[in-house]
């Protein structure tokens, strides 16, 4: 079989070596995408409970000053406010939600985003409730599968 010789300065890849460069692209990716998913999720979740913390020092600048809570977020400016996942914040005054005990988790009042499947429960630490960012224990602010 007679090969043609390459003429002296012509250079390039074969399309076997440009293959294997792309499988091996393909195969690191493959391991990237799964945790850059979860990098974003984390980063959500970091997100809601920044805004709960705002939320909450509003509420209880407003329960400093004597004043009754109000009915609804927008009586401290925050109507229409979304979490992450673009759900509204959740409010209740009195607080409503229990722990998996049966057992109302905040004195005064709850402030939670649905988290990522934008479905609650009312005890928080079941079902559909164990992806919500929550307010419990008038303090904690985290997964409620954390709690």
């Amino acid at each position: 079989m007679n090969r043609l010789p390459r003429r002296s300065g012509q250079s390039g890849y074969t399309i076997i070596e440009l293959l294997a460069v792309m499988a091996i692209i393909g195969f690191l990716s493959g391991f990237a995408y799964p945790k850059l998913h979860q990098v974003l999720d984390q980063a959500k979740v970091a997100r809601a409970i920044g805004d709960i913390r705002a939320i909450q020092a509003d509420l209880m600048s407003v329960e400093t000053q004597g004043q009754p809570l109000p009915a609804t977020l927008a009586g401290i400016g925050r109507a229409g406010m979304l979490d992450p996942w673009g759900n509204p914040y959740q409010y209740n005054a009195p607080a409503a939600r229990t722990d998996r005990f049966g057992v109302i988790s905040n004195s005064t009042f709850d402030v939670y985003s649905m988290g990522i499947d934008g479905a609650s429960a009312l005890p928080f630490t079941s079902g559909p409730g164990l992806d919500d960012v929550t307010r419990a224990n008038d303090g904690f602010i985290g997964l409620a599968s954390h709690f």
